[in-house]
């Protein structure tokens, strides 16, 4: 008896929580929350481009579709290119693989959209120095990676997932490339980490818990990065 009183004075006194349906070994959902609904980290990249959709123009470039070029770029983007690392995508027009010297062309594009790849490429460096000589002078590259994230099995198991990110070396990345312009934003907070961890959707949280900005959770990173140059030189 003076034992069990003891464990119950001992959770009193450290406020111990309620885990309920958290206190569990594996996630709710191990596909991102893709089945319950919108993963909170597409919420964060669709802000993130929405912010910065009138960069979306001219000739652009996006990774494996061109989803959110059509969705944001409407009538100033005047061709859609879409890179993929291997061929087999009907959709891709440019195959290249982002950390080699080849297929990818120079000063060729307005706006590179980039969402959830660098991850996936464990060359960070030559990946950005390549971005970086594909862009126009002026023009713009934008990009968001993980901060706090799960592996994705899928990927890993084809083709890896080797890197997460903080603002801080997000920035460096870029800026060590050459980008004159470097702007990062990040979105999170520790329930939204908590919550995108098990695998919930969106639409399971509150927009304040959403959009509440913690900076010691860096749950998605959005980088901005600017070619140095006259974008009326090519």
């Amino acid at each position: 008896m003076i034992a069990a009183e003891r464990r119950l004075w001992t959770r009193w006194r450290s406020g111990a929580l309620r885990f309920g349906d958290l206190r569990r070994l594996s996630p709710v959902s191990r596909r991102f929350g893709f089945d319950r609904g919108l993963p909170i980290d597409r919420y964060y990249i669709e802000r993130f481009l929405v912010e910065h959709a009138l960069d979306i123009r001219g000739r652009t470039l996006e990774v494996a579709d061109n989803a959110y070029t059509s969705r944001l770029g409407g009538g100033r983007v005047v061709r859609s290119d879409v890179l993929h690392a291997e061929a087999g995508n009907p959709d891709a027009t440019i195959i290249a693989d982002l950390s080699r010297d080849e297929g990818l062309p120079s000063q060729a594009f307005d706006c590179i959209i980039l969402t959830q790849t660098l991850q996936m490429i464990y060359d960070l460096r030559a990946s950005a120095r390549h971005v970086y000589r594909a862009l126009k002078p002026g023009g713009v590259l934008l990009a968001t990676v993980p901060g706090i994230s799960q592996i994705s099995r899928y990927d890993m198991d084809r083709w890896g997932d080797y890197w997460r990110f903080t603002s801080l070396s997000a920035r460096q990345l870029f800026e060590e490339a050459g980008s004159v312009e470097v702007t990062v934003r990040t979105y999170g907070n520790v329930f939204a980490a908590l919550a995108f961890l098990q695998g919930l959707a969106t639409e399971e949280l509150r927009e304040d818990e959403l959009n509440h900005f913690d900076p010691d959770y860096e749950l998605l990173i959005g980088i901005r990065a600017v070619k140095a140059g006259n974008p009326h030189a090519c």
